[in-house]
């Protein structure tokens, strides 16, 4: 082809702005798309550079020199700070930025621990982050209990952590938005794109997983003994760059990375603190939750990756209903290291092509199921209005929905399963001073939701746990325990049983508590050892 007049190739922008080093076409094209967007210049009509087709970019205007700004000033402007904002989250201030213009909102939620200051003092994560927010509203925020967030006595429940995105989006006046989880940040961003389909406009994972610790069905994950192994280390050598070498293998010899992983440990957090979250993330169980997420899902995984298996991904995928899985060249772990291009390439183009409004009444909740129905071979019954009475009054003070009578049961639904738990120890201890023998049933699943009654086979499975449970008792499925990792709550198991004709027998667990539980709203307890 004859060259274009005036145009400079691609390949002579890509030699001259990054010299010596491979960069795909796309990170020309995002340079380009920004400089256009700086000036106000239109591609379909442009004014100022116009594209040469597969050949290269012409200027069209005219051009003065002018006196370049020192070195140092122009640094300052290059990394001006992102402004540090708090949203209270119940009683607990948790600390979130925001930057970019774009679309879409988009959540950033990082894994393990995160220090919002300390994201802008690594060349390679700023400029991810900058990315990000070159196509979105881009949503920072520290995890209770870490980086800049408030602390806290014991590290939060993946139910708290979705209180805290709800307060972040409220704060910045978001109704929908796209999640981006990183590992950890994967599973909390699932369950809330299951729990609020109506403010998840779309999600993305990167490195995550379903579980933490090896199953015989789920055999990636490390061992109980090898996650204690992890645990021991950090107490040993917090302050350095632990699990550098899983998390950034290309730069574990790198000095200047090393210090700066190692500080943004230390910043982000203590470490009992990470030690107690690496704890509370190895009993993170949400393969019942995937297939209830119904928005736009992308799952990313680095075929290399040593801190979570490529399988690992695969699998969230299959289990998500028509989840997108891109399997990427790689060992980093960490999405900033490595070939950030193509991980932000894909988000790109996915969160460009998911503006689709949700508007199902179907989500993830926990119905919760009391009955004074005498159990075979008993005569004692609490009087109907007497249990709605109790179970209404429970459920105002844990949030709990609609309180809903059909025959002998009682119902409320939670978007949560551990405030869930705690009406239901609530109404057991009110059951007891009365004198009533009432009887509890939780379930966690998607169900339809019609003026805030539960409809379908949550409820019936609530009903038939709750037919199981002995008077005062409150009776939980797997399912239950599985999403309450962290909360302290004590269990008994109960053995397994059919809950609904023609499914496989589930395991059943009682919850273990007495008036302490109970005493507040937000999801703490006191700490004890919690047994499955």
């Amino acid at each position: 082809m004859p060259p274009v007049p005036d145009a400079v190739s691609k390949q002579e922008l890509l030699d001259a702005i990054w010299p010596g080093v491979f960069v795909a076409d796309g990170a020309l094209k995002v340079c380009i798309r920004e400089i256009r967007r700086a000036l106000g210049d239109d591609a379909r009509t442009p004014r100022i550079i116009e594209t040469a087709h597969r050949r290269g970019y012409r200027l069209m205007a005219s051009v003065t020199e002018v006196t370049a700004p020192s070195p140092r000033a122009t640094a300052t402007a290059a990394h001006e700070p992102v402004a540090v904002r708090y949203a209270h989250s119940g009683d607990v201030n948790i600390a979130y930025q925001v930057l970019g213009d774009g679309p879409t909102d988009l959540v950033f939620v990082m894994g393990w621990v995160s220090h919002l200051e300390y994201y802008w003092r690594e060349p390679s994560f700023s400029r991810f982050l900058r990315r990000l927010a070159s196509f979105s509203r881009l949503i920072l925020f520290d995890k209770r209990g870490t980086g800049l967030s408030d602390p806290v006595t014991e590290m939060p429940t993946l139910e708290q952590r979705m209180d805290d995105v709800r307060a972040v989006l409220d704060a910045v006046e978001s109704r929908r938005a796209v999640l981006l989880g990183v590992s950890e940040g994967g599973p909390m961003c699932a369950l809330f794109a299951a729990t609020y389909p109506n403010r998840t406009e779309a999600l993305v994972m990167i490195g995550t997983y379903a579980r933490r610790t090896r199953a015989a069905d789920y055999p990636w994950a490390p061992t109980d003994e090898e996650r204690e192994a992890f645990c021991r280390e950090m107490l040993d050598r917090w302050g350095g760059p632990v699990g550098i070498e899983d998390r950034a293998p290309t730069m574990a010899n790198d000095p200047t990375f090393r210090e700066w992983w190692a500080s943004y440990l230390r910043m982000g957090a203590s470490p009992a603190a990470a030690v107690a979250l690496t704890r509370m993330n190895a009993q993170i169980d949400i393969r019942h939750v995937l297939p209830t997420v119904r928005v736009p899902t992308l799952v990313l995984h680095r075929a290399g990756d040593r801190c979570l298996r490529v399988e690992e991904g695969r699998f969230v995928a299959s289990l998500v209903p028509d989840a997108r899985f891109v399997e990427l060249s790689g060992s980093d772990h960490l999405p900033f290291v490595g070939d950030q291009e193509a991980i932000l390439r894909e988000i790109e183009e996915f969160v460009g092509q998911s503006r689709i409004h949700n508007h199902s009444h179907r989500m993830l909740a926990t119905v919760l199921c009391a009955t004074s129905r005498a159990r075979e071979g008993r005569r004692d019954v609490a009087p109907i209005e007497a249990v709605r009475t109790l179970v209404s009054a429970a459920a105002v003070r844990f949030g709990g929905g609609t309180v809903q009578c059909e025959g002998d049961h009682v119902f409320s639904v939670f978007d949560g399963p551990a405030r869930a738990i705690r009406c239901g120890c609530a109404i057991g201890v009110a059951a007891r001073e009365s004198n009533m023998p009432i009887r509890v049933g939780l379930h966690t699943g998607e169900c339809d939701l019609v003026a805030g009654v539960a409809r379908g086979l949550v409820a019936d499975i609530a009903t038939r746990v709750a037919d199981l449970a002995r008077p005062g008792e409150v009776l939980v499925s797997r399912t239950v325990v599985d999403l309450v990792a962290g909360s302290y709550l004590h269990f008994t198991d109960r053995g397994s049983h059919r809950l609904a004709e023609g499914m496989h027998q589930w395991r059943v667990f009682a919850v273990r508590h007495d008036a302490g539980d109970v005493g507040d709203t937000t999801g703490a307890a006191a700490p004890a050892t919690r047994r499955h």
